[in-house]
């Protein structure tokens, strides 16, 4: 039998090249090889979105994930205090994912690095529960993308939609050109003709995910040889760009057009999910003495 997989976004909003290199190109992957069930989870988005259920609601079609501890320093102003008070739903986060996790048998959890921590608190619940009530829930294995997390146009370590230095799949040409105009490159280079190093500069550094390889050593060459300016450096990946997403927003497209075909294949998932996740709680309550 096919191993089990859950993974989840949250529906807060787009999704970003960070999370097609972090993980959608992961479950593109997996999905055939794997019982997958990919959640979109809207009641853990209501956690730190209680004050606007209509967003997760309108983001259902389009969903974004985001890391806990980043988040807590980012949302002072929602939850007062000056970040101090922070609801349990938010901080009970990683419960609530292992519950998700647990309920539908998961095996095997694509995560970027920086959720690693989360998945192995949802390990040790596991070993707990099993422990105690015998060997009764899954105790799911990570799996991690080649690219666990993407860096932002600006340099930052974390590509994020709050942070202003995402390109969204959903971009158009316009938008793609102008943030890509504003990408941080080697600062060292003043004049067109100079040399500069490709290693520090956003620019290539997002060359590498979507330019050939013949004309990705074209890049490198010409910018550390100062055959190459910024300007048309920039141009080039804005079309290299533009062409890889296009399919993607083709795809988005068909989607959008059908949407009573949207909401068939989210009834029929959770139809599916309801049907394992109580298959699950009949085993966990035989084994704790409760199923009455």
């Amino acid at each position: 039998m096919k191993k089990t997989i859950l993974t989840g976004l949250r529906p807060t909003g787009n999704l970003h090249l960070g999370h097609l290199f972090g993980a959608g190109q992961n479950y593109v992957k997996m999905q055939d090889e794997y019982e997958f069930f990919l959640e979109i989870a809207d009641v853990q988005a209501l956690t730190d979105n209680f004050n606007n259920p209509e967003k997760v609601r309108k983001s259902i079609f389009s969903t974004k994930n985001e890391n806990i501890k980043s988040e807590v320093s980012q949302k002072k102003e929602l939850f007062g205090n000056d970040g101090e008070s922070i609801t349990y739903g938010f901080l009970g986060y990683p419960v609530s994912q292992a519950a998700d996790i647990t309920a539908l048998g998961g095996e095997v959890v694509p995560v970027g690095d920086d959720q690693l921590p989360l998945l192995e608190q949802c390990r040790e619940i596991v070993r707990k529960f099993n422990n105690i009530y015998g060997n009764v829930l899954s105790e799911p294995e990570a799996v991690l993308s080649n690219t666990s997390r993407l860096k932002g146009l600006d340099g930052n370590e974390k590509m994020g939609k709050s942070l202003g230095n995402a390109i969204f799949l959903i971009d158009s040409e316009e938008t793609i050109s102008k943030k890509v105009m504003d990408a941080v490159t080697d600062p060292s280079k003043i004049r067109k003709d100079d040399p500069a190093n490709p290693d520090i500069c956003m620019v290539y550094y997002y060359h590498k995910l979507v330019t050939p390889k013949d004309d990705l050593k074209t890049v490198c060459s010409e910018c550390r040889n100062g055959d190459r300016g910024c300007v048309a450096c920039k141009k080039e990946l804005i079309k290299n760009l533009c062409d890889f997403l296009q399919p993607i927003k083709d795809r988005r497209k068909q989607y959008e057009d059908d949407p009573l075909l949207v909401q068939k294949i989210l009834s029929d998932g959770t139809n599916k999910a309801r049907e394992r996740a109580k298959a699950t709680m009949k085993q966990v309550k035989e084994a704790m003495k409760i199923d009455y």
